[in-house]
């Protein structure tokens, strides 16, 4: 498995919407980075991997449900980077496994399964002793890596567009899906005032997310870990494309994945990049952008997820 993580290109998208509505669209190809650890995943997890190696740590502990993108790249990184990985699933076991567990076992990981109320416990200190005690000494990565090593990491996501673009900070807008909102907080730690950050939420009634962010924000702000700069620049959550909530799929957004990659060879996960980059181009026919400003879309990766959602449709 390879050790080596490439830069990530920016790409045009050459749109005849994105040329109608007087926009430059490009696109942050995170899911170039690695074959198994790209994406914001990785960002969210290298500052931990550091953590638990300086802290002497062997063993990393975390949490996803049955097709997490985070399950996936942990057990590729720990394998990486010399750890034993376990990781905690949300629900029943169910055989024979998906890829994404398949893959995860093959990497090496410890799968452990938790009913689903008890998995909602999973960042009380109650749920994280009982882990310590089974376990032993495991370092704790929260789901989707979401804590502040976390935020640190994404603060850098925007800055790997410089070396192949040179003009990462003229973008006017940098828009991202958005899941546990640490990849947004992160970002918007690393705009100068005059950007703004749009997510789009994957999730149903994802308004609740501005309190996380505000709460990622406010307490990666009180800590001591770098940010480049001292106050966030201006966000925005554009709730409207979820196409029914967390993980759910139609034929639409499907036929536009299709012709999105086939136009622009960008393939699209189903889960996150696809609702955005429907809401984008879907804003773009409504004259949502001014004319004249340039938007950089990232690409989280999560493509893995595709195999086993597609599987789930064609059978289901």
């Amino acid at each position: 498995m390879s050790l080596i993580f490439f830069p990530p290109p920016l790409q045009q998208i050459n749109s005849e919407i994105a040329r109608h509505a007087g926009v430059d669209l490009y696109v942050l190809r995170l899911d170039l980075m690695h074959p198994w650890v790209n994406g914001n995943k990785w960002f969210k997890l290298k500052y931990n991997l550091l953590e638990a190696k300086e802290k002497n740590f062997t063993t990393l502990l975390t949490f996803g449900g049955a097709y997490s993108n985070h399950i996936y790249a942990t057990a590729a990184a720990g394998n990486l980077f010399g750890f034993r990985t376990i990781g905690v699933i949300r629900g029943e076991q169910s055989l024979p496994l998906n890829p994404t567990l398949s893959f995860a076992v093959q990497q090496g990981m410890q799968l452990v399964y938790l009913n689903r109320e008890t998995y909602r416990q999973r960042n009380t200190p109650a749920l994280q002793e009982y882990l310590q005690q089974r376990f032993g000494e495991v370092f704790i990565i929260p789901e989707g890596g979401s804590n502040l090593n976390g935020v640190r990491g994404c603060t850098e996501i925007v800055g790997e567009a410089m070396p192949t673009a040179g003009y990462a900070y003229a973008f006017d807008h940098i828009c991202v899906a958005c899941g546990t909102a640490t990849t947004l907080a992160g970002i918007t730690l690393s705009l100068d005032q005059k950007q703004k950050a749009i997510a789009f939420p994957v999730l149903k009634n994802g308004a609740f997310l501005a309190q996380e962010i505000e709460s990622l924000l406010t307490n990666y702000l009180a800590s001591d870990l770098p940010a480049p700069y001292t106050s966030p620049a201006s966000w925005e959550l554009v709730c409207d494309y979820h196409f029914g909530g967390y993980a759910k799929v139609n034929d639409e957004l499907l036929l536009f994945s299709q012709q999105f990659r086939e136009e622009h060879g960008v393939p699209l996960d189903y889960v996150y990049t696809a609702k955005m980059f429907y809401g984008v181009m879907d804003l773009l026919k409504q004259g949502f952008f001014p004319r004249g400003d340039s938007l950089m879309l990232v690409h989280t990766g999560g493509l893995q997820g595709n195999v086993g959602m597609e599987d789930a449709i064609r059978f289901g």
